[in-house]
């Protein structure tokens, strides 16, 4: 299987190559739009700040190649929150795959930590990216932002509010954890994105 992972300017790129590794995957890290077009899959991974990371994606055209992607593409974390509309990290506009924002938590009570960091539980609904799922399971998170439930939400998972730990739109997956961070349970998840 021929898997490509879009080269940008994002951290946590090589952690997402060495899941795939353990799962038998070689992936082709590659910001070649022959490259990403002809992979069976595509993964847009990514740690950073929206606003810089997409004026590095318009400055290369990877924004236009993402969105005009047919494969199944799964996007982790800040790659989930690209794929939105618009950002509150820097007034970013984003790829508009998801046409819903990206919030700011806004904690109300003292023990509410921004960043959402740790372990929380997610609950599925998508039959594909989460086949397999039947309770609600344990995955890792690292975010301030969050995207809100909405219409794509393929799992929720509540911290300060209830908001998308994952998003589904035709040929476009996304997680807000990361799952090559959450164990058995995010290899069931790269798997579950890999079989589709």
């Amino acid at each position: 299987m021929n898997v490509a992972i879009v080269r940008y300017n994002a951290g946590n790129i090589h952690s997402v190559i060495h899941a795939l590794d353990r799962l038998g995957i070689t992936a082709t890290l590659t910001d070649s739009a022959e490259e990403l077009g002809a992979a069976d899959k595509v993964i847009f991974p990514g740690v950073g700040e929206a606003s810089t990371t997409m004026k590095y994606l318009k400055q290369h055209g990877l924004d236009r190649i993402i969105r005009n992607l047919r494969q199944p593409v799964l996007g982790i974390c800040l790659g989930q929150q690209l794929m939105c509309s618009h950002s509150e990290e820097g007034g970013a506009g984003c790829l508009g795959i998801f046409d819903v924002p990206v919030l700011r938590f806004q904690p109300s009570r003292h023990e509410d930590k921004v960043p959402h960091m740790g372990w929380n539980t997610i609950q599925a609904s998508d039959p594909l990216l989460f086949k397999g799922f039947d309770k609600p399971e344990f995955v890792y998170f690292v975010h301030s932002f969050y995207v809100p439930v909405c219409s794509w939400t393929a799992a929720q998972t509540d911290y300060i509010v209830p908001f998308s730990a994952s998003l589904h739109r035709d040929n476009f997956y996304a997680t807000q954890f990361h799952p090559e961070k959450s164990g058995a349970t995010g290899e069931r998840v790269l798997q579950n994105f890999l079989d589709i």
